[in-house]
């Protein structure tokens, strides 16, 4: 199967999947975020969506909807700390997880979504306000590439060996494929394919008639990332540590 796919399924999958499964962020869970360090991150993000309100001219209505909410903690960190522009806006946290959205405070301007498409449901036109997302692109699925005698070959997954009760899995190379940046394909270098990221932040850009897209992530250039060995970036956590290969253990770290 193609990497992204399988990377989507061990993350995502609602009946084994990562996060479907109890990981999350957070002391007790698997890493930390900003959001889960304290409150001053939210603190600072409330200040910054004022400031964007009162460019917009401050409108009613004003929304903001945070992806990959997971269980609320810095909707309620921006909450606390009382933006004006939520006193006739609202706040609603996108998660696909059902177990971390069951987690989500309540309450008034507050709402929970599966995905962004369900925006389209709540409301007859596009929003005013801010989309953001915190370390979300860096964990959406994407494809891998593996430069393979001077051409870049997309990296697959396969069970190795006979099928079992508890089968292993192994990257294998599959069709030559050209990459989505010119990068030197200097044998056995690896480089991502952020085809889901992309798309993600065309739609977050559909969903706003007018206002702001944030992202706070970690990032590299894709030549970059080909300098360096994978294991620098293609990697894994599972309860605050490093966890093991992409392809094993699917559907327990992150």
């Amino acid at each position: 199967m193609a990497f992204d796919a399988w990377v989507e399924a061990c993350l995502y999958d609602p009946s084994g999947g990562f996060y479907a499964s109890g990981g999350a962020a957070g002391r007790r869970g698997d890493f930390l975020t900003s959001p889960e360090v304290g409150p001053l991150f939210g603190a600072v993000l409330a200040r910054w969506l004022d400031a964007r309100w009162e460019a917009l001219g401050r409108p009613d209505g004003f929304t903001v909807v945070e992806a990959a909410a997971g269980a609320g903690t810095l909707a309620r960190s921006v909450v606390a700390a009382g933006p004006a522009c939520l006193v006739t806006g609202r706040y609603v946290m996108v998660e696909r997880s059902a177990a971390l959205r069951q987690r989500q405070p309540t309450g008034a301007g507050l709402s929970s979504l599966a995905g962004l498409e369900g925006l389209g449901a709540e409301a007859d036109h596009r929003l005013v306000g801010v989309v953001m997302a915190n370390e979300l692109l860096d964990n959406l699925a994407f494809g891998l590439l593996e430069a393979v005698n001077g051409a870049w070959h997309e990296v697959l997954v396969d069970v190795e060996g006979a099928v079992v009760d508890r089968p292993t899995f192994r990257e294998v190379p599959g069709d030559a494929v050209d990459p989505p940046v010119d990068v030197p394909a200097l044998h056995g270098a690896r480089i991502p394919v952020q085809a889901e990221a992309a798309r993600w932040v065309d739609d977050a850009r559909s969903v706003l008639s007018a206002g702001s897209v944030l992202v706070v992530d970690y990032a590299s250039t894709t030549p970059e990332l080909a300098a360096r060995p994978a294991a620098d970036w293609l990697r894994t956590f599972r309860g605050h540590q490093r966890g093991g290969a992409a392809v094993e253990a699917p559907g327990t770290q992150d």
